[in-house]
């Protein structure tokens, strides 16, 4: 919280992104949990017992940055008169298909998720034509209704104590928008039809608004991290329509947030150097994970000596690195983006990597790479 509020620190905060982040349970036998492997105890336990943990919750969501219904929540309320969802196994996969019935048309989707990788593909996105989105768009508001509470937010709070902070996990409009289509479409639809995606961000803005002010009045205080943004950035769009869909429809969910003594931090992969000063313009408190070339366009020393002073930084350690790269070379990015993360005046830097591993099993080399995050980290004095 000192790093967040640019007060003196003894050394630099460290923290292992989703790993300590995401809520994880290594003794659940489930065969797609793929944290009970013994490869991951090890560092399960070193980001427990020796990092600064950040908790990604959601009020509305087991999986905080899973957009896509579950089964029982497709079929809960009034969802069940337009959405059906089935689940299915198949060459050792979890299927989900989820089926709209809407305006005359019948839309699906499809999910897969294998059971030695913890992340979900979008086989066949929900939307394929502007016909399909001007169906969409007749959905009742009632259709997206959400019911949460912060009880669990409260309480994982008070287990931590010092140990760490609770950060409230949410998407924003675009992202809510944008993942309902492949990527092309997206990106074509938004650059083409804009009149009418800006209609789809208005209609999830209105629930995804109104949970960020019941949140932040109900929780005050903490951390949020906010993704979406870099469906807006660049090759995807030029930097005017961040403005447009980004700044406009995410700009009040940082208001009320800080309103609420919160504090915002945007995820943003990839290119930010074009949009930067739009995120800043937002008012923005943090940004993640500041992605280092060539996966992203800045340099962590020139967004530390440009934007320090009003942007607190998360990164910029790429998964890549700590996978592959040899111990002795990796222990020299990290002395690296110490000393440029933390380089001049600024309001704070939180060493970080870009992403987690989402295998099954842990290697020796990144287990010793993670290690050395924290050796490195928790005896970095400023």
């Amino acid at each position: 919280m000192a790093t967040l509020r640019g007060e003196p620190v003894d050394r630099a905060a460290v923290n292992f992104y989703e790993i300590g982040g995401l809520s994880t349970d290594p003794s659940d036998p489930d065969e797609f949990n793929i944290y009970n492997d013994r490869s991951w105890q090890p560092l399960l336990q070193l980001a427990e017992e020796q990092t600064d943990l950040i908790r990604m919750r959601s009020p509305v969501r087991t999986r905080s940055y899973e957009l896509w219904a579950s089964p029982e929540e497709s079929d809960a309320g009034s969802r069940k008169e337009f959405f059906k969802t089935e689940e299915y196994m198949e060459d050792q996969c979890r299927f989900i298909r989820t089926t709209l019935k809407i305006g005359g048309r019948t839309m699906t989707s499809l999910r897969r998720r294998s059971m030695d990788v913890d992340t979900t593909w979008v086989i066949e996105p929900l939307l394929k034509t502007t016909e399909d989105l001007e169906a969409y768009l007749e959905l009742p508001d009632e259709v997206f209704a959400e019911e949460f509470d912060v009880t669990s937010l409260t309480e994982e709070d008070q287990r931590l104590k010092d140990r760490g902070i609770v950060m409230v996990d949410t998407e924003d409009a675009i992202c809510a928008a944008a993942s309902l289509f492949s990527m092309e479409d997206f990106t074509v639809l938004a650059l083409t039809e804009q009149k009418l995606f800006h209609r789809l961000l208005e209609k999830h803005t209105r629930y995804i608004q109104r949970r960020t002010e019941m949140i932040a009045e109900e929780f005050p205080g903490h951390l949020w991290r906010i993704y979406g943004a870099e469906y807006a950035s660049e090759p995807y769009l030029p930097p005017y329509l961040f403005k447009e869909y980004v700044v406009r429809y995410t700009g009040p969910m940082v208001e009320v947030i800080q309103k609420g003594g919160g504090f915002v931090r945007i995820h943003c992969h990839g290119r930010i150097s074009a949009i930067i000063d739009y995120i800043v313009e937002m008012g923005a408190d943090a940004i993640d994970p500041v992605e280092p070339p060539p996966q992203g366009d800045v340099e962590l020393v020139d967004m530390r000596r440009k934007y320090g002073r009003e942007l607190v930084l998360f990164g910029n350690l790429e998964i890549a690195d700590i996978e592959n790269m040899e111990p002795a070379e990796f222990e020299k990015v990290v002395k690296k983006c110490l000393e440029d993360g933390t380089s001049g005046k600024g309001k704070g830097f939180v060493l970080m990597p870009t992403a987690s591993p989402i295998g099954r099993k842990i290697t020796s080399r990144t287990m010793a790479n993670y290690e050395t995050m924290v050796r490195l980290a928790t005896s970095f004095r400023f």
